[in-house]
């Protein structure tokens, strides 16, 4: 074939490898997908209905209607107490394509990057799409918590450095950038002239105690001109994940140039799917508290369910909606988690979908309505560890 070869050799998605073999099978507990099974709120869904009703079917600007722009500055100003000017801010199609615009405006071919792992697989595939050289730091489990080896990454990140990619609270693991980490990492970043890429898309989905009630933010600790961008997506803390609805935060210079790409991207996102972003966000108090509630009680039950089998190693996350642990004697977490899905009727993520580094051990998304599904599927867990 003629196409990229950087293309041809991106590997398939392995948490697809894994639902793929469970589909149609009516039997299967699934908890692969990183997204809760509840739906978005009823009045989340009126406000787009009434947009497409008020005949709202035409192209948006390429960083948003201003109203939804407004109320993204208010929000960031609420949850950062920093002042958020509208001329930083973009809308975009999903956090995905966020992440992929911030990419696309700062990472040339060749460019060095470097990504703290196990991470969501689109945040490494990215920067191999552009054509760039990608290096990895891993996240460490050490007494029942995941660690940030900070002098191994400082080490990393030198003037070659174009870009720093952080998810936190991360994606598989819960771990959380601690602001005195955040603080070490813009001191160092501003000194090699590193731009900082921090996906914080699950900042409100955080359990320890916070004068804010999210998660610490570069947001919290920057100036408006720092080589920052932040990403953002409704998805999660509005259950709003099938919407594809985010944000960036960035330098204001830089808004116009994202703006150009977003055209060349996706144009605009649909502007009924803004309408009910504008409703999320001036009603957030009436869903995401709730959420928040009820994932800690999710989080809270399963660890204490999966706490209890023997030989299994798992660490409590102090954010986002999954749990990482591994299984004894299971090295090949591909294998084990189709296994589960055969034998155990049981569907988690795998692993070494999130970094090499992260081989045997399995992702758990915990954010189900029902508590007692989560029971059930850990009873089926330990069902099949006592067949081995």
């Amino acid at each position: 074939m003629t196409m990229r070869q950087s293309i041809l050799d991106l590997p398939a998605s392995k948490i697809r490898e894994v639902a793929n073999a469970g589909i149609g099978r009516t039997d299967v507990l699934a908890f692969w997908f990183g997204e809760s099974d509840e739906v978005t709120p009823d009045f989340i869904r009126q406000a787009a209905i009434d947009s497409l009703q008020q005949g709202e079917t035409f192209y948006a600007h390429n960083l948003g209607l201003p109203e939804l722009r407004q109320a993204i500055a208010k929000e960031m100003m609420h949850r950062h107490a920093a002042p958020m000017d509208v001329d930083r801010i973009a809308v975009t199609s999903g956090g995905v394509n966020a992440l992929m615009l911030a990419m696309q405006a700062l990472v040339n071919p060749g460019d060095q990057v470097v990504v703290v792992t196990p991470v969501w697989p689109n945040l490494t595939a990215q920067p191999v799409i552009l054509g760039a050289q990608l290096h990895t730091v891993s996240l460490v489990p050490l007494a029942g918590r995941w660690s940030l080896p900070m002098a191994q990454l400082l080490s990393r990140i030198t003037s070659a450095t174009k870009l720093l990619v952080l998810n936190s609270p991360n994606n598989p693991t819960g771990w959380t950038l601690t602001r005195d980490e955040q603080s070490i990492l813009l001191a160092h970043c501003r000194q090699t002239g590193t731009w900082i890429l921090a996906d914080e898309v699950y900042e409100n989905l955080y359990y320890l105690p916070s004068h804010n009630q999210c998660a610490p933010s570069f947001l919290d600790i920057s100036t408006p001109d720092d080589r920052l961008v932040v990403a953002h997506s409704f998805s999660k803390s509005f259950l709003m994940t099938g919407w594809r609805l985010g944000w960036l935060v960035m330098p204001q210079p830089m808004t116009g140039q994202i703006s150009k790409l977003i055209e060349f991207n996706t144009s605009c996102v649909s502007a009924f799917v803004q309408r009910a972003g504008v409703v999320a966000l001036q009603r957030s108090q009436e869903v995401t508290p709730r959420v928040v509630d009820h994932l800690r009680l999710c989080r809270d039950s399963l660890f204490e369910a999966l706490g209890q089998l023997p030989g299994l190693e798992l660490s409590m996350p102090d954010g986002g909606m999954y749990l990482f642990f591994r299984l004894p004697g299971q090295a090949d977490d591909l294998q084990t988690a189709k296994r589960l899905v055969s034998e155990a009727g049981l569907g988690l993520a795998p692993g070494s979908a999130f970094s090499t580094d992260a081989r045997g051990w399995l992702r758990w998304c915990f954010a189900s309505k029902d508590l007692i599904r989560l029971g059930q599927g850990a009873a089926r867990l330990e069902t099949w560890l006592a067949k081995l």
